[in-house]
């Protein structure tokens, strides 16, 4: 595989608008997760809410897509001077030739929800105010980025769960090898709206408490929002020591079950010898996993089996999660841009909330932050219906 650089990139979530703030928090070791008082939510948990979404409207011209993951979208996008970045691009290539790729699990399904509240008594019909094409609609999202930045190149969204915007970093990959396009914009966007909250509350998935991932006392998942972008260009006479490159991606789908993995792994395993092979590395060359590590007793032990079949259980590690929530559809745009900042400021940053490491789980994971020069580094998504993928990021320098 060709190494694309990361010429740009942000990240907003419960940590933080931008990077400057993320990285602090990730320093500081720092969780977002909160107990829950999202909308009309009755539920025992703790979440990972981005301040200001709802007093952010979005511009006039761009009222068809207003719902709350396209003004989480709207934030995320006028951070770091990314929009700028891209604009840039566009000029240098032409907006045509940049292409939008973007994952994201629920979109604006809270917009739906909220609709259904004024749906006719007798009918039963929507209020005519609803809008599915620019909100409820998987698609809203690229549409919504392709008008905002005024780009007219090939759009995609990928909903594959949890691994959808890790997958968008492959998706754009082939896309400029196959010279359909010369850049792309790729991330996620996933927002909090009742459908995910309730529906993870019902397969008693969600931790009553800040989730724990790796934890001998794991109990499940937090949820969070996010908004992660990195713009993805060949690498040509731009790149310096600092320039981030996507040098190897690995999928898989093993099917195994509609929630929960394969328990040895196999379908994680997959994915990671692929990124790998992709990017002409051995176990070896790895300085840092950012784990999936959901905090879920089925989840962190599949993985934790699979890392250590293909890297052993000497390489360091850990889950953000715990200081993000688990941000679903943009987890691992939003990990990426993590695992981006890693690199270019030597951190590997701590698995906050964990304390006490379960033992049965063979890899070794950091509760403290570590720093030290690093030089690749592998991030995990992994989804339901056994949807898997692995970026490897590597620091130019």
């Amino acid at each position: 595989m060709t190494p694309l650089a990361l010429t740009s990139f942000t990240a907003t979530s419960a940590i933080g608008r931008g990077l400057g703030a993320t990285l602090a928090n990730l320093r500081a070791q720092r969780t977002g997760l909160a107990p829950c008082a999202f909308e009309t939510v009755m539920l025992d948990t703790c979440v990972g809410e981005v301040a200001g979404v709802d007093e952010r409207p979005l511009p006039a011209a761009l009222t068809e897509f207003e719902c709350r993951n396209n003004r989480l979208a709207w934030l995320g996008l006028g951070e770091d001077g990314f929009a700028e970045a891209v604009q840039a691009s566009a000029a240098r290539y032409g907006g045509a030739r940049i292409g939008v790729y973007l994952g994201t699990s629920t979109s604006g399904v809270l917009e739906t929800e909220l609709a259904y509240r004024q749906r006719d008594g007798a009918s039963g019909a929507l209020p005519e105010s609803f809008r599915y094409a620019g909100a409820h609609n998987t698609f809203s999202l690229a549409a919504f980025v392709r008008r905002a930045l005024q780009l007219s190149g090939p759009a995609v969204v990928i909903s594959s769960a949890c691994s959808s915007s890790a997958k968008v970093f492959a998706s754009a990959q082939r896309a400029i090898e196959a010279g359909l396009i010369d850049a792309a914009l790729v991330g996620g966007v996933d927002s909090l709206c009742l459908t995910t909250l309730y529906g993870f509350h019902s397969l008693q998935l969600v931790s009553r408490t800040p989730c724990r991932p790796f934890d001998v006392a794991r109990d499940g998942i937090s949820i969070g929002e996010a908004a992660a972008f990195a713009l993805l260009e060949r690498p040509g006479t731009r790149v310096d020591a600092d320039t981030v490159l996507l040098l190897g991606t690995g999928e898989s789908s093993d099917a195994y079950h509609m929630s929960s993995p394969p328990p040895d792994g196999r379908g994680a395993r997959a994915a990671m010898l692929q990124a790998l092979a992709a990017a002409g590395l051995t176990a070896a060359d790895i300085d840092y996993i950012n784990f999936h590590g959901t905090g879920t007793a089925n989840n962190d032990e599949a993985e934790g089996r699979a890392v250590a079949s293909v890297l052993g259980s000497e390489v360091p590690g850990s889950s953000t999660k715990g200081a993000t929530g688990h941000t679903l559809g943009a987890a691992g745009a939003l990990e990426a841009v993590i695992c981006a900042l890693a690199l270019r400021h030597g951190l590997m940053p701590a698995g906050v909330n964990t304390t006490r490491l379960d033992p049965a789980l063979p890899v070794r994971y950091l509760r403290e932050n570590r720093s030290g020069p690093l030089s690749r580094v592998m991030s995990n998504s992994f989804g339901f219906g056994g949807s898997n993928c692995s970026l490897i990021l590597a620091r130019a320098g």
